[in-house]
């Protein structure tokens, strides 16, 4: 089973609720999802990029992946890239 990108789209971002995000699937099928603090602004909270998509076939790959983003939102982690944490503290 393979869902469209807006299928899986809409069932991450809604799963992520009440937080903001933004889930974005390249042409080479990596998707990248970010998640906002707050719907106020657009500080970013958590980058996860080159998820692979074509893992995502089924219901429990991708409720491995939103726990995953859980886990990493609630511990503060952007994915190791320093870039991205210096975003998320600087909040630009």
């Amino acid at each position: 089973m393979f869902l469209s990108a807006l299928e899986m789209r809409n069932i991450i971002e809604s799963s992520l609720l009440p937080k903001r995000s933004q889930c974005t699937l390249s042409p080479d099928l990596s998707m990248t999802v970010k998640i906002y603090d707050d719907h106020e602004t657009d500080r970013v909270a958590l980058i996860k990029s080159d998820i692979d998509a074509t893992k995502l076939t089924g219901c429990r790959a991708i409720n491995d992946l939103i726990a995953e983003l859980r886990t990493e939102l609630d511990h503060g982690n952007s994915g190791g890239n320093y870039f991205q944490q210096q975003h998320r503290m600087s909040g630009r």
